[in-house]
């Protein structure tokens, strides 16, 4: 189905990250030294769960004439921002240097990302809105990034992948929820891997379908250490949002979430009703990949299992391969659901994005 009106929040694109020399002015000295002198600069950085070369990750019809999906801000902007009537398009850069193992480094080139997103990218087009990159190696570096860049109003929400070194509720990332949340920005659990495990609970993987696939256990894991470590209860303004996750595992998911909980619950005293219902008010995710079989009554039942119509937001994945042509929109949903999850949800959710203003009503309208 296509999008059947214009003004959409777009909450997850992917522009692709620039090359290194892109990025070594916004360095310092010592670091912009320290890249070249030691031929780092030279290195794609490329995720390995993101590889822009596999086919899924960059649409035949969205790959520009030259260079990675994404690269080409004037084809973004026409295939992402334009064929859809996006008001806004939330830009999550995914890049190579959160999996290193040096967390100086690993700061100083997201940093520099960062500042090359706020500089260079987004103000190429005033619908483009940004996600702080952080490293989790060390919180502290990454409490002083989001705190660095909390007062550009152009960036909207922290960026974290989905699979990290622990369990993403552990006390030791308290700090950066504590951030994230003084400054009002919702953190964006995206899938990928830091790889410090296998991303497969049996072992490691011998192809790429295999962890994407299973990608789904990964949120489903950070949402159970979420619920048990107590984040949502130490945290009660922070909102978390499941970019590229699929959507059909959550029913099954918080059914046995309750179930367990309900024979466990004073191990979690801090756990106080039912984790579904804190699911609902503190998790969101985004539409693309959308996991589920075309037949629209299909579709209608598993949204009804949702029993929220506050969980989805819109999203294409631009430039990753999801859905055909521009039927964006699962055939099932409703116009009313299309537009409380493409303009109502994403703008309860991300605060920073300025809302439409409402068209004024002439005099006849008003007197009647």
């Amino acid at each position: 189905m296509k999008l059947p009106f214009r003004g959409a929040v777009d909450c997850d694109i992917h522009p692709a990250p620039p090359p290194m020399s892109a990025l070594l002015p916004f360095m310092s000295d010592y670091w912009s030294d320290q890249l070249q002198n030691r031929y780092i600069d030279k290195f794609g950085f490329t995720l390995t769960s993101h590889n822009p070369l596999l086919a899924i990750h960059g649409r035949p019809d969205w790959r520009p004439k030259t260079g990675t999906p994404g690269s080409d801000i004037d084809v973004l902007r026409a295939q992402a921002l334009d064929d859809f009537g996006s008001a806004f398009a939330i830009c999550n850069v995914l890049h190579g240097a959160t999996t290193l193992f040096h967390g100086d480094m690993a700061a100083a080139i997201l940093g520099a990302l960062n500042d090359w997103l706020a500089k260079e990218l987004l103000p190429r087009d005033r619908r483009l809105r940004g996600s702080i990159s952080v490293t989790l190696q060390d919180p502290k570096l990454a409490v002083a990034e989001i705190e660095r860049c909390a007062d550009n109003q152009d960036f909207v929400q922290v960026l974290l992948p989905a699979l990290g070194e622990l369990p993403i509720g552990r006390r030791l990332y308290w700090p950066v929820f504590e951030a994230a949340q003084r400054a009002g920005l919702p953190i964006c659990l995206h899938a990928g891997s830091l790889y410090r495990q296998a991303p497969m609970g049996n072992g490691w993987p011998s192809y790429f379908v295999e962890d994407y696939v299973t990608q789904a256990t990964a949120f489903e894991g950070a949402l159970v250490s979420l619920l048990a470590e107590g984040v949502f209860r130490k945290f009660p303004d922070l909102t978390f949002v499941l970019a590229e996750s699929g959507v059909t595992w959550l029913p099954q998911f918080v059914w046995r979430q309750d179930k367990m909980w309900l024979g466990v619950r004073t191990e979690l005293p801090w756990i106080d009703r039912v984790p579904r219902e804190i699911i609902r008010e503190r998790v969101r995710m985004t539409l693309q990949p959308f996991d589920a079989p075309s037949d629209a009554r299909v579709i209608q039942r598993i949204v009804e299992h949702f029993e929220s119509d506050d969980i989805l937001l819109f999203s294409t994945d631009y430039p990753h391969w999801h859905f055909d042509g521009d039927d964006v929109v699962p055939d099932g949903f409703t116009s009313e659901l299309i537009r409380k999850i493409a303009i109502d949800n994403p703008y309860a959710t991300y605060a920073r994005l300025p809302r439409p203003v409402a068209p004024a009503r002439n005099r006849t309208e008003v007197s009647a």
